[in-house]
């Protein structure tokens, strides 16, 4: 029995010792093998490896993916226009030389991410301050992330690590010229807006005056046609008046009277004072003698 309790314990030393001598490095990783605190080997390829027992040999894993860093405080930063901006970044980087990066930062990923943001922030400072506020919003925003980008790639190196992207998230002006800027804005849009309302109006004037215009030349033509036509009208009336009447002298003399008798006594309060024996009452009278006018005393 104590044959097979020291083979067993045997067994499970030897599987303490082999467990603590193998290690397998993950596809995401780099695994560097210390031995006396110092870097003896750095292992790039996945799969099962081994080393020495502890203490004389140690592993640490690192994380070969591409790491974020972003901005941890919005500072303004000054334009060529002396403009104050604030500018929200990140960056995008990964280790490549696992020795070199432990050297400098150590094998936490913290400490080379708070070593490297002021260094981002400086080349974004650099680059901002040679240019205007234009040209940091649109027309060379890119250009500004890929100085930077070259800028930090020297910087990078000394950590062991590459920097794969540069990005602008946001830019915004300074909290003390904000309102300043809203203000400009707004009196920039009133003036436009006031600009199109005089337009508006200017453009509205002329097209009632030409509409008016138009309307006094459609009045004055069709009064011009309708005269005309009254003309026509009345120069026809005349001519046929004319030739009936030639026709019968008699009846157009009676036809004038009727025409009289109407238009004078057209209302019934119409009250005449007229010699009986006058011509106006001869259509009256008839083919009679006409009566005799009163004796003159």
């Amino acid at each position: 029995m104590n044959r097979i309790a020291a083979i067993v314990a045997g067994v499970l030393v030897a599987l303490m010792l082999a467990s603590s001598m193998l290690f397998v490095v993950d596809q995401r990783q780099f695994a560097a093998v210390y031995a006396l605190g110092e870097i003896k080997e750095v292992i790039t390829e996945p799969g099962l490896h081994g080393k020495l027992p502890p203490p004389f040999q140690n592993v640490v894993l690192l994380d070969r993916r591409v790491q974020t860093l972003d901005s941890a405080e919005s500072r303004p930063i000054f334009t060529a226009e002396k403009k104050s901006l604030v500018i929200d970044w990140l960056i995008k980087w990964r280790i490549t030389e696992p020795r070199q990066f432990i050297r400098n930062s150590g094998a936490d990923i913290r400490n080379v991410e708070n070593r490297l943001s002021p260094i981002v922030q400086a080349a974004f400072n650099e680059e901002v301050t040679k240019r205007t506020v234009i040209a940091v919003l649109a027309t060379e925003r890119e250009k500004v992330m890929n100085d930077v980008q070259k800028r930090l790639a020297d910087e990078a190196k000394q950590f062991g690590i590459e920097v794969v992207d540069v990005r602008i998230k946001r830019v915004d002006f300074a909290s003390d010229i904000t309102e300043a800027v809203y203000r400009r804005m707004e009196s920039e849009r009133k003036r436009v807006a006031n600009e199109a309302r005089s337009t508006g109006a200017a453009e509205g004037e002329k097209i009632k005056a030409d509409a008016d215009r138009q309307r006094e030349v459609i009045v004055s033509e069709a009064y011009r046609d309708a005269q005309k036509v009254m003309g026509e009208g009345d120069a026809q009336a005349s001519a046929l008046y004319a030739e009936a009447f030639g026709r019968d002298p008699q009846f157009a003399q009676f036809y004038r009277s009727l025409t009289a008798y109407r238009t004078s006594f057209k209302s019934k309060s119409d009250v005449m004072v007229v010699d009986p024996s006058s011509d106006f009452f001869k259509a009256m009278r008839g083919a009679g003698p006409a009566p005799a006018a009163p004796a003159r005393k």
